[in-house]
């Protein structure tokens, strides 16, 4: 008795030893370090429970303690000894002892809970005995007692105190793996084929024992050469039980997570399997399961998983579409720095649209990929790294329009590493090799050939394909004049103000590649067009002076190909910056040369008219400029500013001077300074009607902001002049505009309704016959206004009646009596 009060006397430095004795074990001894565990939390158990009890002798409870301290000790100190000679002599005693002590404990369930915390004693010493085994001898203990510590543990394992269930799974664990290190794999599974369906059997359930036995499947699957565990397992999932599927999804899981450590290299498992009923989970009925399966996606290879997923995304089940969506989401973000699996999401797209296109004849609506792809773009945390393997992929493949699609949603993330991108497409700009003469030649002499049309067709996407890229750029990108390579040095050099020379830009910038694209004279149409509407975003104080200087030497030359590609990118630069083109000082120079173009003769239909067209757009959008209301606008300055410059350079009154002066003025360089004419010749009338049509397209085009002012400005000095205008063919298309004016401007027209329908009135009485159809148009669409305009106007409708009615009855054109009795029925019903 004296002895057992010394141990407990000696508590603090029994529980030292064995703490030290666990830190050595855990180095070697696993399965013994688990016993050491038990037996510390065990102690310390020990010495808080009694710790509070005063220590007198003789006390009933802290006998209790003292004997059971040295009862348990007797075993545990026994099993503590780092040598022992006698051990193996009487070490079968102690496991039958252990086990026989397990199972008599496990029946009496009267006390459950003594019964409980003896079991645990057994275990413990259970662990403690077993693991002092070298490898060797652990074998062969395993194969002689190997059956029946399985059936004596299974059981257990249902047990509601966790630390008898956490020790069993560590006994099976060292059964199972026999010591062997992990990441190195199993031969010998003789013994473990037999417990294997006992294990399996415990995901029936969903409990604790479920969830111990989750992990020692999961890894002796990973540690396993035959598959046949973890076959069983994946069938599983597609078990009827809710249970038995969650569980599965569980071992799975861990499967998935341990894999990735480095001691478990040499695994060699079904990846492409498990990748599959993943993807089958998506569809499952559990929310829990989808989720679990949407989340081990991106830890499996994207090659096993994204092309499916893209095929889900096009199931005609919507939630199956919409958990694709999602897993597909989970899969970028998680490898959201690594190009190569955005390119295998780009040709998964592009393989199944070619299997569409080719089994159905229609084509997919990428979209619905594409889509998902803003929110990959916010987990991406540098694109430097993305975007040279993207460019050269598009560069790789120019025609495929899905590349082209995708840079579109990312647009302002590459606009975030704008040198970046504009470096990779100079460099791929640089190895295309310039046409000439002869080979642009050979390209449109082509035959209809399937070979010749794919190599010109893929000649063209070569062109195009540096200009798409930059197309997706923001016009920001755009707006720095001290971007070495966007502009070069220009600003540093002076010139940016007296720009004229396109020499004079250094040739290895985005601006350069852009003119040498726009005025090239051997390119093709698609590829000019576009790369002058991107000429039109760079900056106006480097693009309107060169503009200026090649317009007005394409106009001298009557160069149409070149007219017209200055125009283009006058317009789109009118559209994307509006009055801070506008009030350019080159655009005035500009303006004098549209209406020097306006001045020559056409045909409708040739090249001549078309050019013509051109400039009376161009027109247009500088009076949409004009009219911009100025918070929206990009220019530096004050309102009183814009304001003054806008009244001086009025491009609206301008025109509307030019179509309203009844007088055959002659041509001269005195009103034209860049017509060098021989003789003065009248204007031509049309002229007239192409400023009629600048104002007609200027009424299309209105923002809403404009609409009020333009109706302001206009449509007074318009009504004033076709009381005046003396010429049938002026005064008819001043009426063709006021018709425009109504048809577009809407409710902005009401203060001048009644001033247009006298004017309707006038035509239809007095006009001639251009000017009557103009007249019944004019009116139709006041009659089609909205209530206050018909308000407005209700006073000259009895007029109108007897006016329609006459012209109904007796006009001499069939057309325009149609059109007054469609009038006169609207006024009558």
């Amino acid at each position: 008795m004296e002895l057992d009060y010394i141990l407990w006397d000696h508590l603090e430095e029994v529980l030292g030893l064995v703490q030290k004795l666990l830190a050595w074990s855990r180095k070697s001894r696993p399965l013994h370090a688990k016993g050491l565990e038990q037996v510390l939390k065990w102690l310390h158990e020990i010495k808080g429970h009694y710790r509070n009890v005063k220590a007198e002798t003789g006390s009933k409870v802290i006998k209790t303690g003292i004997l059971l301290l040295s009862s348990c000790w007797k075993h545990y100190g026994m099993l503590m000894h780092l040598e022992d000679q006698k051990f193996s002599q009487h070490y079968k005693e102690l496991l039958d002892q252990y086990l026989a002590g397990i199972q008599f404990y496990a029946g009496h369930t009267e006390n459950k809970d003594g019964s409980s915390e003896t079991i645990k004693f057994f275990l413990n010493c259970l662990c403690l005995l077993l693991g002092r085994f070298d490898s060797k001898k652990f074998e062969s203990v395993v194969s002689e007692y190997g059956m029946r510590i399985s059936q004596v543990l299974v059981p257990q394992l249902h047990s509601a105190a966790d630390d008898v269930i956490d020790g069993v799974v560590c006994i099976f664990k060292a059964l199972i793996f026999k010591q062997k290190s992990p990441g190195s794999s199993l031969t010998d599974t003789g013994e473990v084929d037999a417990v294997l369906p006992l294990l399996i059997h415990l995901l029936d359930e969903r409990d604790g024992t479920a969830r111990a036995v989750v992990l020692l499947i999961a890894e002796y699957c990973l540690m396993s050469r035959d598959s046949q565990c973890l076959k069983e397992v994946i069938e599983r999932l597609a078990s009827e039980n809710v249970q038995q599927r969650r569980n599965a999804v569980d071992v799975i899981a861990e499967v998935i997570h341990m894999s990735s450590d480095s001691k478990y290299v040499h695994t060699q498992l079904s990846w492409h399997n498990i990748a599959k009923h993943l993807i089958v989970l998506l569809e499952d009925e559990e929310t829990a399961i989808r989720e679990q399966a949407s989340s081990l996606l991106p830890l499996i290879d994207p090659s096993l998983v994204l092309p499916a997923l893209v095929n889900l995304i096009y199931s005609g089940d919507e939630r199956l579409q919409s958990t694709a969506s999602d897993a597909c989401v989970v899969v970028l973000k998680y490898h959201s720095e690594n190009a190569e699996v955005i390119c295998m999401l780009l040709d998964c797209l592009s393989n199944l649209s070619q299997n569409v296109n080719r089994d159905t004849g229609s084509k997919l609506e990428s979209d619905r990929v594409l889509r998902l792809i803003p929110e990959w773009s916010k987990s991406v945390q540098s694109w430097n790294f993305l975007i040279e393997p993207l460019i050269d992929k598009m560069f790789a493949e120019p025609s495929n329009a899905n590349i082209v699609r995708f840079l579109s949603h990312i647009s302002e993330h590459l606009a975030e590493a704008a040198d970046v991108v504009l470096s990779c497409v100079l460099m791929h700009a640089k190895r295309r090799k310039e046409m000439d003469d002869s080979s642009f030649s050979r390209l449109e002499c082509q035959t209809d050939k399937s070979e010749d049309s794919e190599k010109m067709q893929q000649t063209l996407f070569e062109h195009l394909c540096p200009l798409l890229v930059i197309k997706m750029l923001p016009l920001r990108v755009f707006n720095n004049l001290d971007s070495t390579i966007m502009y070069g040095q220009l600003s540093n050099q002076g010139i940016v103000h007296d720009c004229q020379d396109i020499n004079a830009i250094n040739q290895d910038t985005v601006t350069a590649l852009l003119l040498k694209r726009t005025f090239c004279e051997f390119e093709f149409n698609d590829v000019r067009k576009l790369a002058a509407e991107l000429c039109g975003r760079i900056h106006p104080q480097v693009l309107i002076p060169i503009i200026c200087s090649q317009l007005e030497y394409a106009a001298g030359s009557q160069d149409i190909i070149k007219i017209k590609a200055c125009l283009f990118s006058v317009c789109t630069s009118l559209v994307v910056r509006g009055r801070e083109s506008l009030f350019h000082p080159g655009m005035l120079k500009i303006r004098k040369t549209l209406e020097t173009m306006l001045l020559w003769p056409s045909l409708d239909g040739d090249e001549v008219s078309r050019a013509q067209h051109g400039c009376i757009d161009c027109m247009a959008l500088m009076i949409c400029a004009e009219l911009q209301d100025p918070e929206s606008s990009n220019i530096v300055g004050t309102k009183k500013n814009h304001s003054g410059a806008a009244l001086r350079n009025s491009v609206l009154l301008y025109v509307i001077n030019q179509l309203t002066q009844d007088k055959d003025l002659p041509v001269s360089e005195s009103n034209l300074d860049d017509v060098k004419c021989t003789s003065e010749v009248p204007v031509p009338l049309s002229f007239y009607l192409c400023m009629a049509n600048v104002l007609i397209s200027a009424c299309q085009k209105i923002s809403d902001s404009g609409k009020k002012l333009f109706a302001r400005r206009s449509l007074p000095r318009l009504i004033r002049a076709v009381e005046v205008i003396t010429k049938s063919e002026i005064r008819a298309a001043c009426t063709q505009v006021l018709f425009s004016a109504v048809y577009h401007l809407k409710s902005t027209i009401l203060p001048y309704s009644m001033d247009l329908l006298n004017v309707s009135l006038k035509a239809l009485q007095k006009g001639s016959e251009k000017e009557r159809m103009a007249g019944a148009k004019l009116m139709g669409s006041l009659m089609a206004s909205d209530d206050a305009i018909i308000h407005s106007i209700s006073g000259g409708l009895v007029e109108a009646r007897s006016v329609l009615s006459s012209i109904s009855l007796t006009d001499p054109s069939p057309e325009l009596r149609q059109v007054s009795k469609k009038l006169l029925a609207c006024l009558t019903s």
